[in-house]
């Protein structure tokens, strides 16, 4: 793993790390709900409430989340995949899904492009983007990133290894 950059521009942060690893390889484990959990790190995402492979736009996919600044902590994400495109992008919103069952997004995006540097090197870019989060939402007080400098580029440290793990 190499050349890890980390940039901050106005609503969005991204970070690139350079994989060892076919990109169809780390494709894999981000189209499997069942590794986000160990990619994310924090201990915030827990677990998949809907284990299928992400294959398509516009599909869904809830996780079992944690943050010690909720009421009892546990709470429900729904996602959304706005774009995929194997094995170079993908990428989803993040929401809930509210009382009356309609579904909420808050205008935060989670995007990993891929480029193959060969047979058997990938340089992934991670993108959080909050640039579209409405204004009653930052009015609640959320802070945008919801996490330190370090995370994106942890999180793809995470990836890599889940990547290049035999089982994958």
């Amino acid at each position: 793993m190499t050349s890890s950059v980390h940039t901050v521009a106005q609503e969005t942060v991204r970070a690139t790390l350079t994989f060892a690893v076919p990109a169809a390889k780390v494709f894999a484990v981000l189209a499997d709900p069942t590794t986000h959990a160990a990619i994310d790190g924090t201990g915030w995402v827990r677990e998949p409430l809907d284990r299928e492979p992400l294959t398509e736009v516009g599909q869904l996919f809830r996780m079992d989340m944690y943050h010690a600044s909720r009421a009892n902590g546990d709470y429900q994400v729904v996602n959304k995949v706005q774009v995929l495109d194997a094995p170079h992008t993908i990428g989803w919103l993040t929401g809930r899904r509210k009382d009356d069952g309609d579904l909420e997004f808050g205008g935060w995006i989670w995007r990993y492009d891929l480029v193959p540097l060969g047979p058997s090197e990938t340089a992934v870019t991670l993108t959080y983007d909050w640039s579209a989060v409405p204004r009653y939402i930052r009015e609640r007080g959320i802070q945008f990133p919801p996490f330190g400098p370090d995370h994106l580029i942890n999180s793809l440290h995470h990836l890599a290894e889940l990547a290049a793990a035999p089982t994958h």
